[in-house]
């Protein structure tokens, strides 16, 4: 399975790093384990949301946003569903926020696909 903004070195990387993808419940525990998700302090049913942790592997993170940061240059000379979510996001939000978001969503592609594998 081929995606854009990864490539040999980041999902033999990110295999590495995994080992076993049952550890982990569902994508977003991973993007949390990889810092890629803003931190939470909730209580009494109000979620509140801090701002990202710089926690897991940080050459992992790192490889992850180059990747994200490639697509997110990219995606004006696409036409597909991801280009469009991707440049709507930089437009309302701003490169840097749209980049990690890509990368969150890359790091929980690729857990779903190990997962399935």
């Amino acid at each position: 399975m081929e995606r854009r903004g990864v490539g040999p070195l980041i999902a033999s990387a990110f295999v590495a790093e995994i080992g076993d993808p049952g550890v982990f419940h569902n994508g977003r525990q991973v993007s949390a384990w990889l810092g890629l998700v803003p931190r939470q302090h909730s209580s009494g049913g109000k979620p509140r949301l801090l701002g990202i942790s710089k926690r897991g592997d940080a050459y992992l993170r790192t490889l992850l946003i180059h990747g994200a940061r490639a697509v997110v240059r990219t995606a004006c000379r696409y036409d597909d569903l991801l280009s469009r979510w991707v440049h709507d996001l930089a437009c309302r939000r701003g490169v840097h926020k749209a980049t990690v978001a890509v990368a969150n969503k890359l790091a929980r592609q690729m857990w779903a696909g190990l997962d399935h594998a």
